[in-house]
């Protein structure tokens, strides 16, 4: 990081305090696009043309993200800083989320296990039982357009939904996710990385046949949520809630890669083994392999919106 670089941005950790919010607050707001990042050189090379394979916050090769200080001052100028900034982010657990529908506890959880509210993050309690938390803003939200699920007897649809066990809370929390992975990225083969981090190594490898790609998409994949933890039993739990489970999960995500890696490739070939070193090349999603292999971006060609497009047409 350049002298310059230091005088104009923020660490995260810095700009989580000068908009006084907690860890878990600013990461959301991050990923939600409420506060605007740039990306950060890499340690010892200029610009941020990262080559040693490091991953940061994005989860691509390089530099981690930081925060310009126009966009610190931009928020803390807002006349509802900090209280609406935080509320924006704010996240509640069942309970909490119940009183602010005025239902109890059981209904919140029916109408969550039926897919009526995504939610936004989990964690492990001390009993590694899976916590949900939902975003209070998107619960009034519901309850001012959906006042007839939150009195009398719920819908037949929504009992036999549960009748049969239907969860679909950690198929939506990874659907959130992806999407907010998206959107943080115009990077086709950082795009990919995130939706391949859905599927397991064998339907994984299915899909993509190539090593060389498939070690690309690791490298680039991204970073997991937050609160980890060492215990072997909970890092299996936190693992499986990762990968995708359902079988038209699974076929989505794996027609969804296969669209996004046609753009990436498009876009530039996966690294390989230079042949005179054998040594890999590592330039960072950013970058262009060198020589007259690199590829550009045609004008006017299909990115995001073109894939889901796509997809819709299949």
């Amino acid at each position: 990081m350049t002298t310059e670089e230091g005088a104009r941005t923020l660490a995260l950790g810095r700009a989580a305090q000068e908009l006084e919010l907690r860890r878990e607050e600013f990461r959301l707001a991050v990923q939600m696009g409420l506060v605007r990042t740039v990306p950060g050189s890499s340690p010892g090379v200029p610009g941020g043309a990262g080559g040693s394979g490091t991953r940061g916050a994005t989860g691509t090769p390089g530099g981690r993200l930081r925060v310009d200080r126009r966009e610190i001052d931009r928020l803390r100028a807002a006349p509802d800083f900090p209280g609406g900034l935080r509320e924006r982010v704010r996240a509640v657990g069942t309970t909490e989320a119940a009183e602010l529908l005025s239902v109890t506890p059981d209904r919140f959880t029916k109408l969550a296990r039926t897919g009526h509210f995504s939610p936004v993050r989990f964690y492990l309690n001390r009993y590694r039982a899976v916590v949900w938390l939902y975003l209070a803003g998107e619960l009034c939200e519901f309850a001012l357009a959906h006042p007839s699920l939150l009195t009398g007897r719920l819908p037949q649809n929504v009992r036999d939904l549960i009748e049969a066990g239907e969860d679909c809370r950690p198929r939506n929390w990874r659907a959130r996710r992806l999407g907010l992975l998206l959107r943080a990225t115009e990077d086709p083969w950082v795009r990919a990385a995130a939706i391949a981090s859905l599927l397991d190594p064998v339907q994984l490898a299915e899909v993509v046949d190539d090593p060389y790609e498939r070690a690309y998409l690791d490298r680039l994949r991204p970073e997991p949520p937050s609160g980890r933890t060492e215990s072997a039993a909970a890092l299996e739990i936190m693992d499986r809630m990762l990968l995708a489970d359902d079988p038209d999960e699974i076929l989505w995500h794996r027609m969804s890669l296969s669209l996004a890696l046609d753009e990436a490739r498009e876009d530039r070939p996966a690294p390989r083994p230079d042949r005179a070193t054998g040594l890999a090349s590592t330039f960072a999603a950013t970058d262009r392999p060198p020589g007259p292999a690199a590829l550009t971006r045609a004008p006017g060609r299909r990115t995001g919106r073109g894939l889901l497009d796509r997809l819709r047409r299949r």
